[in-house]
């Protein structure tokens, strides 16, 4: 007997099994932890050729007091490998064409005198990491000749440097190779359980699979905690990778802004992607200058100067980790030559008191700390909203309430709402000042001001 095809359809859903009522609980976007030591953390780079005379790591350490003093948590040391010879770009090379992936240098110094360093920062409280070029390679590293398939061909078979680049020095290497993956792997880790590094800055780190960097973020855990900084802008990073990337889009907003004397808009739609579209534990790394795009300082002096001190300030206040790229602090007025010797001229700059203090407020108030352990920004609106961005972070009684004047025009500034109403200390003159509505805050073009709230 045929039963009919309603009855056949009743007894298929009797007889399947029941589905799994789905989770919609929130997963966490970052699930690794990230160190201690990285809650409050001000990152520091710092170039070797360039930053003594000599352009080795015993002249290099000679500094370290001076940025324990100074603040730093983490000393992020360009790439310290032997240099290929091979294509080399100009008398030096650059040290991002890597040689050998296991040894140091011998322009900067010897393998003790690295250990020393690191050890002299380690004695001072400070962190240090190196910058790992997984990416590509020196033409004349001697794995082409010991594992030619680790690296990328061409149609014709020939080595090549990374696809759309002018990267003429470097070849490009296959990641699709297992072999490759465990080496590099085996590397970082070297470096970390043999000289007690603490971490990483990857180059280009979206040129590498992301698996590649679960996998050796994994391993590297397994000997200590570290820190890895991916130069690169994408939230999946975070996931069990990075624990800071790069704020790219943080550091075109200011400079658009004040190219164009167009106002706040620009940082407040950074800021407004960053709290819709990246998790609160993601730390991203905002900065006025580095090695590949330092030349703010020499800018500056023709068409920036008037907002430096406003751009650095919010790179400490507002959310982010920020970076000091070496020498910014004596006020450095020129790109550095990236192939040849160009030492940085060191004095008392005007910004080094800035530094100073902005570290100190970030170090000394919990709602400004890095990623997860910081707070949110909350604007708050005023009747100067299109040029002025003002916020606070942090719960009532130990809030922070920061405003800026992101434009060429000066505002006389009232605020909405009682967002930020209570009794502060301004942070970088220590005068008295209380909000409870109605006040007027004079902000200059591109001036600023940072309050403390105190109980």
């Amino acid at each position: 007997m045929r039963l009919p095809s309603t009855l056949l359809c009743l007894a298929a859903l009797i007889s399947a099994p029941a589905l799994a009522e789905p989770d919609y609980a929130p997963r966490p976007a970052v699930e690794l932890t990230n160190a201690e030591w990285t809650r409050d953390a001000v990152l520091y780079q710092l170039n070797t050729r360039q930053f003594t005379a000599e352009g080795t790591f015993v002249a290099a350490q000679s500094h370290l007091p001076r940025l324990a003093d100074m603040g730093v948590d983490i000393i992020w040391l360009m790439p310290i490998h032997p240099i290929g010879e091979l294509n080399r770009k100009g008398s030096l090379g650059s040290p991002y064409a890597v040689r050998d992936y296991r040894a140091v240098n011998p322009e900067f110094g010897t393998e003790a005198e690295f250990r020393a360093f690191v050890d002299e920062a380690h004695r001072l409280g400070m962190k240090v990491i190196l910058d790992w070029v997984a990416n590509h390679s020196a033409f004349d590293n001697p794995l082409i000749q010991s594992h030619p398939e680790w690296y990328t061909r061409s149609p014709e078979g020939a080595l090549m440097s990374p696809v759309g680049t002018d990267w003429s020095d470097v070849a490009d290497l296959d990641f699709s190779q297992p072999g490759l993956r465990r080496y590099m792997t085996e590397s970082l880790v070297y470096w970390v359980r043999e000289f007690g590094i603490d971490g990483y800055r990857a180059d280009v780190a979206g040129y590498v699979p992301l698996d590649f960097w679960e996998t050796a973020r994994a391993e590297l855990e397994r000997v200590k905690p570290v820190f890895l900084l991916a130069e690169w802008e994408q939230r999946d990073l975070h996931a069990r990778a990075f624990d800071a990337t790069y704020a790219w889009k943080w550091k075109e907003a200011i400079q658009k802004l004040v190219s164009d004397g167009s106002g706040a808009g620009a940082i407040r739609s950074y800021y407004a992607e960053q709290f819709e579209s990246w998790s609160h534990a993601a730390m991203r790394m905002t900065y006025t200058d580095n090695h590949d795009q330092n030349s703010w300082d020499n800018v500056a002096s023709e068409i920036y100067g008037p907002a430096y001190e406003a751009a650095i300030a919010l790179s400490f206040v507002g959310s982010g980790m920020p970076l000091i790229y070496n020498g910014q602090e004596a006020d450095l007025d020129r790109k550095l030559a990236f192939f040849e010797k160009d030492p940085i001229a060191w004095r008392d700059g005007r910004h080094d008191r800035l530094f100073r203090q902005l570290i100190e407020i970030k170090s000394a108030n919990p709602a400004l700390h890095n990623g997860r352990f910081g707070a949110p920004m909350i604007e708050v609106p005023s009747n100067a909203t299109d040029d002025v961005f003002a916020f606070t972070r942090g719960q009532a009684g130990e809030r922070v309430f920061a405003a800026f004047n992101l434009s060429p025009r000066p505002h006389s500034v009232t605020f909405e709402h009682a967002r930020h109403h209570g009794t502060y200390t301004d942070a970088l003159s220590g005068a008295s000042a209380s909000f409870a509505g109605g006040e007027t805050l004079d902000l200059p073009a591109w001036g600023f001001r940072i309050f403390i709230e105190t109980m």
